[in-house]
């Protein structure tokens, strides 16, 4: 999809978009909008968008990778893009805690977007609100639903690697350990649900199921066939490295496979498949988006918003980060 189009997209839900998502404001002390860059930098989301869409023309994985990226910065106390910042002597981030370390990806594309915005309207588009744009940007690239960015996020002056370990769900939870790190920070089930369903692209390293090459044939839910190949995938010493699709079908594509995949037992994480396997109330959720994929979409871009929004203290004293690695240091 060009920028044209997505323009248009957007356009067109600012036109509607009222009660349907919210306000999309959250707890801060800084309401999100809509128009915060319209006159301040105007090109902030076109030139976001084309960087985007030249990093996923360059490696399709760039777009779970990105997308990833906002989720992990969100549920470490909301949406302030601490999970940028690099690690110094006196100072720890979030990238050595242990779900972010060796795993996320793309660091290199919010740095270029940030330089180049840097040059057009200086200290202006925070690299928070940049997380949230290129989030939306990867599913639409990849085929899925578009929706409206709230904007004016401020860059938190801190992080916390020990709220990172203990707050981002981990791939071998149960139902019940998700919905309590997803409701931790203000989010529901059926968030939790339509969220997962970031996992139709993108792709995880044998470590992160290993539990699912122990299932046994004993158990009727189990497909012992998806079993065999990831077991055959992950065979060997060394597999540390090796890494397979988070949906086999349609690995690069936004869509509703992911949850299609989910009742033929071949959810490749954990805790995907026990969403079917571990709870009615989920495995249900599961079984509607599958039915009606366009309600899935809708979930999916109202529960983005909401988490788009999740605020901090942060959003008062923070800044507009002139690197997206470092804290600004005063004049």
């Amino acid at each position: 999809m060009g920028m044209h189009l997505i323009l248009l997209c957007l356009m067109l839900m600012k036109a509607s978009s009222t009660s349907a998502n919210g306000d999309g404001d959250g707890d801060s002390g800084c309401p999100l909008g809509s128009d915060t860059y319209q006159y301040s930098c105007p090109e902030a989301e076109a030139i976001i968008f084309s960087w985007v869409e030249q990093a996923i023309s360059q490696d399709s994985r760039m777009a779970a990778s990105l997308l990833r990226l906002h989720f992990h910065d969100c549920f470490v106390n909301g949406c302030d893009a601490s999970v940028l910042l690099d690690d110094r002597d006196d100072f720890v981030g979030e990238k050595s805690a242990a779900p972010n370390l060796n795993s996320l990806r793309g660091f290199e594309v919010i740095d270029a977007i940030k330089s180049e915005l840097e040059l057009v309207c200086p200290e202006t588009v925070s690299c928070a609100d940049i997380l949230a744009t290129v989030a939306r940007d990867s599913v639409v690239l990849s085929g899925g639903p578009a929706w409206e960015v709230k904007m004016g996020r401020k860059d938190s002056i801190s992080a916390s690697k020990e709220a990172a370990n203990n707050n981002i769900p981990a791939p071998n939870s149960t139902v019940d350990v998700l919905l309590t790190k997803f409701q931790n920070v203000g989010l529901n089930l059926q968030d939790m649900v339509a969220l997962s369903g970031a996992h139709t692209i993108g792709k995880a390293r044998c470590s992160t199921f290993s539990s699912r090459l122990q299932s046994s044939s004993d158990s009727s839910d189990v497909n012992m066939q998806f079993i065999q190949s990831l077991q055959q995938l992950c065979s060997g010493e060394d597999n540390t490295n090796k890494v397979a699709h988070l949906d086999l079908a349609t690995p690069a594509t936004f869509d509703s496979q992911y949850y299609v995949n989910l009742l033929s037992g071949e959810g490749l994480l954990p805790s995907d498949q026990a969403l079917v396997n571990g709870n009615d109330h989920t495995r249900q959720i599961v079984e509607t988006y599958v039915e009606d994929p366009s309600a899935f979409f809708d979930d999916f871009r109202y529960s983005m918003v909401k988490m788009g929004s999740l605020g901090s203290s942060t959003q008062i004293d923070g800044q507009i980060r002139r690197d997206c690695r470092t804290i600004n240091l005063p004049n």
